[in-house]
Parts: C-alpha cells; structure tokens; sequence
C-alpha cells in the first residue's frame, strides 16, 4: 500500500525496533519513529531505490532512549522511498526487504490553523517526558511529536491530511473526532478520544489508561501548554521536574522566537524568523501549512535567523522550531501567524509621533489670457537727437502770441531734417 502508515517487523530481540510507524506526511517531509525494549541509538537509512540506501538520519533523540524518531527532510512530491532502521548497530528491515512509503502531492496553504494540547502523566502522577504522541484527526494521516520535559505536548493538527494525502482535512473544532495515543516504550500506553474544542489543552492523559475526553466542555483556557522547557547546564532537576519559581532560566538556555508572536498578521510572503538559543544549537524549523522545512544554527552571539526558501501564500500558517537541549531532550515550539495577501515588509516600524496632514490647496484657474498684438518694430534703431535747449529771455511765450509759436515750430522741423541728413549719411 502506497501510504501505509504502520509496519510489521519480522525481527526480534531487545534493541529490535518496535511499533514502526510513518508520521507527519506532507509533500517534502516525513517522520519514521518506534520503541525499543533496552536503550538504544537509533539511525535510518534510506534512498530512493531498494539496493541504494546510501543516505541516512539520526534519531532525533541523543544518546541512548527506548522511544525513536527520525525526520526526514528535502523531498518532493509524491516520492517514493525505502528505508532501514540501525538500532545500536544492527539494521532491521521488513522481513528481508527494505520499508517503503512515499510523500503526499502539492497542496495549497490550509485555510486553518488549528492547533492542540496537553499532559502525559506515569502511573504515579509525574510527568512522563520522550513520550511519542499520535494523533489521527477524524481517520486521517497520522500526526506524531514528543513530550517535552514537563510531560507536556504540541500538535497543529490543521497539517493533517486524509488518508490518502490528497486534501487537508476539514476541521469542526465542536465534530471532528480526534484520536491520541501514547507510546512510552516497554508497554507503557495510554489513548484518549477528544474533540478540539475540548483540547486547548486536552485534560491530562495517564499511562495505562483510556480517556474518553468527547464529552467535555470546551477548554477553559487557549493556552498552549509551553514544549520548550530548558534548564541551565549546571542545575539538577528534582524528581518531581520542578525548577523553584525564584531561579530564572536563563534565555540562552532555551530557544526563542522574536520575530513573530502567535497569530500575528505579517504583511510579506517571505518574512524572516529571528530569535535567540544556545550557542551553535542546531534547529529544525518547519511552516505546516506548505510543508517548508529549513534548519539554521544559532550563531557565538546566541542569535538565529531564518527564511523560507520560497514565498508563503496568502492565509493562517503554523511555525514549529524543534532542537535538542543540552540535555538531550527534544524541544518544540510552535506559532500560527497568518500572512497577508498584499505584498509588503515584514515587520512595519510604528511613527513615533503623529503629524496632521496639511490639506492639499485647490488650484485656482488661471483665466486664459487674449494676447494683444503689439506693435512692429524696425529693426534699424532710431537713435534720438540731441537738442540743446534755447535760451530764451522772455522766457515761455504768452498765449495768443502766433508769431513765436510758428517760429519754434519751423525751427523744430529744421533740426529733425537736419538729424535725418546727419544719421543717413554717417552710417
């Protein structure tokens, strides 16, 4: 079967891998996880054809555990794979052949970002850590993560698809039955049956017990429990798991996210995720809704910096950032954040101070002005004669006096002949 989620082995024996299941299925990625019987290291093999397995993936786990899981990442769509699984250097394989499975096709960005919590308690009450967690949402493709430290756990359950991988299941947070189960390795089990309203976080699930959760009220609070519990290298945890409320764990202890807060509106469909970790820390980053997957590494300075290697669609996204601490345990931690349709910078700077616009003046028509011709003027400058003003004794004519008047007029036209005479000639 092309999507077969669960597989049976023909090998026995302690460090024989158990329980062999296919989770988290998208169309670039996917996650092989099992219990041993004793402590073991896990490693898998795989590759793209039968008699080539020449790639391989460490369990996500370090050190030595009895609950395994492998991602692997930098697929393509519809792939098919093969795969061996190396417990404490023995490889185990499907009775003589090699595991098969394959990646889901392409799918748009979910319309839903829908997102699940809760406890995993032992027997006696104390919180049960490395725990795998499987969810099913209403028979779909199998989800898996682990518990953290605190027993706690995390699972965005709007990247499940249907059984076979070819649509995002639709969620009714009041209908939609989910199903959680719990392998601790050795025997130690535990399920429950929840809708997700109900499951924001779900109540505590106990080892060894069956939980029928469907028909609780829904949660009283949206606080999803926090998966990314660290301690400092040198303190020693207690047997309850109880760091004392007066020591502050470092920030440098743990890994954070800065740049985006849960369901924050960004405005770029390529924006950069930024935090802070332990130096060197290797972190495995993935947004659900596209199935993008990344890794980064947290710089001397305690900084990381990472961004999708291609534009996000428009919609409601989840983040999910998993690492090992220095503990060896692994640490997620998961932000929806939705991505607007516009184009624009991912983080936009706040004014600080608000100016009031000065409002735009109307302009005034200019009146269309008729131009008045003017006159035409020769090109030949006409230069002004001098004239010597005549002194005359008697001073300025009195009226009625015709004889003076004719004089000075035929005086006047004399001397602007004689300038005519003098001008034309002495060009």
């Amino acid at each position: 079967m092309q999507y077969r989620q669960i597989f049976k082995l023909g090998a026995t024996g302690d460090t024989a891998p158990k329980n062999v299941k296919i989770s988290n299925i998208s169309d670039t990625s996917l996650a092989v996880s099992w219990v041993t019987d004793t402590k073991t290291e896990g490693v898998v093999f795989w590759g793209t054809s039968q008699g080539s397995l020449s790639r391989n993936e460490n369990d996500e786990l370090t050190g030595t555990n009895i609950t395994h899981r492998v991602t692997i990442n930098g697929l393509s769509a519809g792939q098919t794979i093969f795969l061996k699984i190396n417990s404490s250097g023995t490889v185990y394989d499907d009775s003589g052949s090699p595991w098969q499975t394959s990646t889901g096709p392409s799918l748009a960005a979910s319309t839903q970002a829908d997102t699940i919590s809760g406890t995993v308690l032992g027997a006696d009450g104390n919180p049960m850590q490395n725990a795998l967690v499987y969810v099913t949402v209403s028979g779909g493709s199998l989800l898996s993560t682990f518990t953290s430290q605190n027993g706690n756990w995390v699972v965005p359950i709007s990247a499940a698809r249907t059984a076979d991988l070819a649509n995002y299941i639709a969620i009714d947070d009041t209908k939609t039955l989910v199903e959680i189960s719990v392998d601790a390795g050795l025997g130690n089990t535990s399920s429950a049956q929840i809708y997700p309203q109900s499951a924001k976080p779900a109540p505590a699930m106990t080892i060894g017990k069956t939980h029928d959760f469907t028909s609780l009220p829904p949660s009283n609070s949206s606080e999803i429990p926090s998966a990314n519990v660290g301690l400092p290298n040198q303190a020693t945890p207690s047997s309850g798991f109880n760091v004392p409320s007066q020591i502050a764990t470092p920030s440098a202890q743990t890994v954070t996210l800065k740049s985006v807060s849960s369901g924050e509106i960004v405005t770029s469909t390529k924006p950069e995720f930024f935090g802070e970790g332990p130096p060197r820390t290797k972190l495995t980053i993935t947004v659900q809704s596209e199935a993008v997957t990344g890794t980064a590494i947290v710089d001397s300075g305690g900084k990381w910096v990472w961004n999708p290697p291609s534009n996000l669609p428009a919609g409601s996204h989840t983040i999910t950032i998993s690492w090992t601490d220095a503990s060896g345990i692994l640490r997620t931690l998961t932000r929806t954040f939705v991505v607007q349709a516009a184009e624009g910078p991912a983080f936009v700077s706040t004014p600080s101070a608000s100016t009031t616009p000065s409002p735009t003046p109307t302009p005034t028509p200019t009146p269309i002005i008729t131009p008045t011709p003017t006159s035409t003027v020769s090109a030949t400058p006409t230069l002004a004669p001098t004239t010597t003003p005549i002194s005359t004794a008697s001073g300025i004519p009195q009226t009625g006096s015709l004889t003076p008047t004719l004089l000075l007029s035929m005086m006047g036209i004399g001397f602007l002949g004689l300038s005519f005479f003098i001008f034309k000639y002495a060009r």
